[in-house]
This record gives structure tokens, sequence and C-alpha cells, in this order.
């Protein structure tokens, strides 16, 4: 086997890494069972933590702590495959018995076993050429990469971890402890006796930052806090980055196949973890590399060396200029600006540029210029988070629902008065009222709403919940359903507006909106059937009403017709009776002048009415001998008429 001699022509057995090479791989090989036994056992601990308890700061303080720990066992494990190839260097291992073994033991194999075993060679001659080695490397890289992609969270609120917080954090100050002795070696050893342990050294540090910051997150953890959970979750970007490097090397070493008779380079080297140091030199990298490999000196460019002189005059004016534009504030067209000048509150600034002190001797607070918010009384949880624009064809929002069996988002519920009958009691109801405002328009209105007020929402919101409360005391379901609905958004928008401005709160309400007044969804129905059953009630009540209204006025129409017919029949018989009194006078008179002659008349007359369709002749018998009965034959022309001829009869003649 052929190795790399060194500058010199030394033999490698003479050389202090060779003849360290089997301690160094001793050591390396117990590290790594060590810290991959460790970090594994802290992500199964994470995996059953996350079972019972979701997006806890346990979780995110044991995965990232757990992948540093990998992150480690994968350098070590790259660096202990250099040390094994210069063991090998120093005392190859025999291979003239295996062979014949081999050779012995493919002659006795049937053609089932050679097939698989030309396929095993052909997938272990792949292996040998990449090296197994950047498999295993890429695979813990993989692993703690995956790990952190499902811990991150970063909206991780505060808990309170106790004193197992601060075992736990002990124990990892105990581990950091061990990881700072074993940087502290690493960094001793020197380049000669062994070149991958200021590799090894970096990558140690980056483990112990991030078991300090974690144990500091859980010495600090509580349930009002959020930032000890936050930067628990933001710590896995070291690990992470470093897990990322150690993924492109390794996957970049496939293009550079391994050559046994030449000495491998440490693959698990990274820049980020390079960059740990005091004092910070990012570019002391880059200038070895560039000198190293085409053997530019950037130290002796004028130019760069100027720039290296006249960086902190320059910087240091950049600064003082900074500073200075400092006191320069820009007040947009819809703010206005408190100056406050050692503190203490100068004047209100209109839109525009102004200058002043630069920080911190003068300072600008930004107040609102006539912006108009909407303020809902209650707001459940969620509801701040910002939801995607809903299409114009598709469903309208949940936002839009006013439908009486679903709980919404902005409903709050209130106890109101209630009667049933003679007795008092109360119901409970949901509703949504909602406050349009802004800050006053004048600088008193300004300077209140500023120092006045901490919070303007949250005062909005306790002042009219106070003001509900009062005013809903005297008002029922029915009178809220009802009339006097827009009654009470006046009432409340006065009420509210007299608090704020009690309080000199600068806020200014310029419209109450009760969006919606209902019974809670779970008695949404049943308020619903008792509303369909008054309805039906009512119902049945009007109709009854009609019916009685319909026979009324059906008796009185009969009772009507029997009384215009009992007037129309005393008529006719009064005027009968009238008409047979102005008869029987007219014949009294007839009589008086007439005498007999009239009697004979009217005997005729009746008798002609009697005799209307009989044919009879009258003959009178009291015409005398000396007059001839005279028959008048006119009467008895064809065709002849029986009532012509009757009169004509009963007319006596004239001869």
């Amino acid at each position: 086997m052929r190795v790399d001699l060194d500058d010199e022509g030394a033999a490698p057995a003479s050389l202090p890494r060779f003849q360290r090479a089997v301690l160094q791989s001793r050591r390396l090989s117990r590290l790594t069972y060590l810290t991959g036994a460790m970090g594994v056992i802290g992500l199964l601990v994470s995996l059953f933590v996350d079972l019972f308890s979701p997006n806890s700061l346990w979780t995110a303080v044991l995965t990232n702590s757990a992948t540093s720990l990998l992150v480690l066992a994968a350098a070590l494990q790259s660096a202990h495959v250099v040390s094994q190839w210069r063991v090998g260097v120093i005392a190859p291992p025999s291979a003239a018995a295996s062979d014949d073994e081999a050779l012995l033991h493919c002659d006795e194999q049937g053609w089932y076993d050679r097939v698989l075993g030309r396929i095993s060679g052909a997938g272990t001659s792949m292996v040998g050429q990449v090296g197994l080695p950047v498999f295993w490397l890429a695979g813990w890289a993989l692993l703690s990469l995956i790990s952190i992609g499902l811990i991150w969270n970063l909206a991780l609120s505060g808990s309170s971890v106790s004193l197992v917080g601060n075992v736990v954090g002990g124990l990892l100050l105990l581990m950091g402890f061990a990881l700072l002795v074993l940087e502290r070696q690493f960094s001793n050893e020197s380049q000669a006796s062994w070149p991958e342990a200021e590799q090894l050294a970096q990558i140690t540090r980056v483990v112990i930052g991030t078991l300090l910051v974690t144990a500091f997150c859980l010495f600090f953890s509580s349930v009002d806090r959020v930032w000890p959970a936050r930067l628990a979750v933001l710590i896995g970007l070291l690990p992470g980055l470093v897990a990322v490097e150690l993924l492109i090397r390794a996957f970049l070493s496939v293009f550079s196949p391994r050559n046994e008779r030449l000495e491998p380079r440490l693959i698990a080297s990274s820049f980020v973890a390079g960059l740990l140091r005091w004092p910070p030199r990012p570019l002391l990298a880059l200038q070895n590399e560039l000198h190293n490999r085409f053997g530019i000196d950037l130290r002796q460019i004028w130019a760069f060396t100027y720039m290296r002189r006249a960086f902190l005059p320059v910087l240091a004016v950049i600064v003082g200029l900074g500073w200075l534009l400092s006191g320069v504030h820009e007040i947009p067209m819809q703010g206005r600006g408190i100056y406050e000048r050692f503190g203490k509150p100068v004047e209100v600034l209109e839109p525009g540029l102004h200058a002043g002190l630069p920080w911190p001797f003068g300072t600008v607070l930004a107040v609102e210029n006539g912006v108009v918010h909407e303020l809902a009384t209650s707001v459940s949880e969620g509801a701040g988070a910002e939801q995607a624009l809903d299409a114009a064809e598709g469903p309208p929002p949940a936002i839009a629902n006013r439908l009486w069996d679903a709980t919404h988002i902005n409903d709050k519920s209130q106890v109101i008065a209630s009667g049933s009958g003679d007795k008092q009691s109360f119901q409970i109801v949901n509703m949504d009222v909602r406050f349009v405002y802004r800050i006053g328009l004048t600088d008193e209105a300004a300077l209140a709403a500023t120092y006045n007020s901490a919070d303007i929402p949250s005062l909005i919101r306790s002042t009219a919940s106070r003001v509900l409360v009062h005013d809903f005391a005297s008002r029922t379901l029915d009178e809220l359903l009802g009339e006097q609905r827009n009654d009470l958004a006046a009432d409340v928008g006065d009420a509210v507006q007299r608090d704020l401005k009690k309080f000199d709160s600068g806020v200014e309400i310029l419209a109450t909106v009760v969006e919606s007044i209902h019974p809670p969804a779970g008695a949404a129905n049943a308020y619903h059937a008792v509303q369909a059953a008054q309805i039906s009630a009512q119902a049945l009540i009007a109709r009854e009403r009609g019916a009685a209204a319909d026979q009324a006025n059906v008796a009185q129409l009969h009772a009507s017709m029997a009384h215009d017919q009992a007037a129309a029949t005393s008529r006719e018989v009064m005027a009968t009776a009238q008409g047979a009194d102005l008869r029987f006078s007219a014949e009294q008179q007839g009589y008086a002048k007439a005498g007999q002659a009239f009697l004979l008349e009217q005997y005729f007359s009746q008798l002609t009415q009697g005799l209307t369709h009989a044919k009879l002749l009258v003959l009178d018998h009291r015409l005398g001998g000396t007059s001839a009965p005279t028959i008048d034959l006119r009467s008895f022309t064809l065709p002849v008429d029986p009532a012509a001829s009757t009169q004509s009869a009963d007319q006596p003649s004239a001869e």
C-alpha cells in the first residue's frame, strides 16, 4: 500500500499523527458511541414528551440538545474513519489467508449463491468507492434536520417547569462542562499530532452553546414569560446550520471517489462552527484558503490595508452622522407625533418632516390622525389570526354567519331581565355589539390617548361591558329583538362616550353597531319553537276572530234583509189600504152625484170582470114593448174578438 509522505520525505510511521492514531481511534470510538447514544435517548424522550404534552418547552429543549449531540457524534465518527485509516497504514492486516478462504468458499457455492454474491459485491464496491462513513454522516445530519423541523414552532407560550426544569438545567450545565473539558483537550492538540482536533473543537463549541442556552431557558421559564420558549426554539438554528453544511459536504464528497492509497480528509468540517471563536474572524478562513490554494495573500494588497486602517474612523463618522440624523423625524399623512424633549412632551407634530434633538434626548411618539377602528366587545380565541380572503364566487366567510344555531367569534353572553306571567326571572343572550372609534383630532385628545390610556381597545371593551350589564338589566329579549334595538345602540354609545370622556381617554365614539342579538346557540331551537307556538296561537286567535266577524256580518245581513222586507210589506199594505180608502171615497162621491146610474155601471163593471172569459149575450129584461131589442152585429164580424164582443154586448145600445 502506497501512502503519502510529508514535505520532508519522512515515513508515515515517524509522523506524530500516525504514531498516536491507535489511541486517537479508541478515544474517538468511545466518544462516538457515548454522544450518539445520548442523542438518540434524548430524541426518544422528546418523542414521549410530545405524545403526552405537545407543543411544550420540553420538546424544544430535548430535541435541540439531542440533535447537537448527534451532529457531534457524526463529526467524531468521520474523524474516527481517518484515524482508522492511519492505523491500517501502520499495521496493515494480512489478506492472503482470507483470500484463499474466500476462493474456496466460492468454489463450494451454487449458482444462486454466486448471483447473490455478485450483487452484494457490486453494492459493496459502490459503497467502497463512496465510503460508508459518508452515508452515516449524511444520515445523522438528515435525522437532525428532520427533528429540528418537527419541533419548530415560534408561537410557543410560556410555561412553568418548576423544580424539574432546574434539575434538568443543572444536568445540561454538567454536560456542557464535560464537553468544555473535551473542547479544551481538542484545542490543545497540535496540528501535527492531530489535524482533525481543531474542527472537532469547533463543533464541540456548537454543542456547548446549545446546551448552555437551553439550560438558561429552563432556569428563566415561567407562565408570564414568552421569550425563553422562543429562544429555546431559535437555538435549534445553530445545530441545524451545521447539519445542513455537513449534509452538503457529504453530498459533494460523492463526486470525489475514495482512494485507499491516499490519506482521507475530514469531511465533517464546518464553516459555521468555525465562526464561534473570539475574536471573531469571519474572513480568516477565506484568506487562508486563498493563500493556500491560489497563492493570493490579501495582506500584501495596499487597498485592503488602507481599508483596514480607515475602517474605524469612517465607521465612527458614519455612526456619528447616523446619531445626528436620528433627530430628524418623518410624520406620515395618517399620523401625528408627540415630541418629547428630555422625556417631557413639548408639542404635537403634524404630518411632515421635523427636526429636533437626537436620540435619546429627543424622541417622537407616534399617534394616529383620524384613523377609524372597529372594536367588538368580545373576541374568541384565535379570532385575531389573519384569514385568507374569500373568493367572490365562493361560500361566504364564517364572520358573515348570522344564524342563531352557531356560536360566532364576536358573541358575548349577557344576562338580561325576563318575565313569565307575574314572576320575574332572567335570561341569557348572545350579542355582537361593535364600536367604531378614533382618537380625537385635537392636540389634547392625542396627548390624553398617549399618556392616560395604556391600552385603548381594552379600556373601551371593559367600559362597554360595564355599560351593557347596566343597560341590559332592565330589558327583555322580546324588547331587544323588537323596536328597542335601535334605541339600545344609541343609549350604549352615549353611555360609553360619557365614561371615556370622564376618564379623559381622548377617544371619540363615532358609531355603535348592534350586529346581532339572539339566544345562546344551544337554546336557539327551543326559542324558535316558542316563537313558532306563539305565532301559531296568534294565527289561531286571528282566524277565530275572523270567523266570528263573518258570522256576525251574515246575521246582520239577514236581520237587515228581514227588516227591509217587513218595511216593504207594511208599506204595500198601507198603500193598498190607502188605495181602497180612496176608491171608497170616490165611489161615495160617484153615488152621490149619479145615483142609480153609478150603481148600474158598477154592477156592469163587476159583472164584466167576473164574466171576462165567458161567451154570453146579456139581454136587459127591462126593455119595454115600445122599444125593440137591438143587436150590434159589428161585434160578430170575423175574426171575432171575444173581449171586444163582450164589451160590445155589455154596453147598451143607444137606440
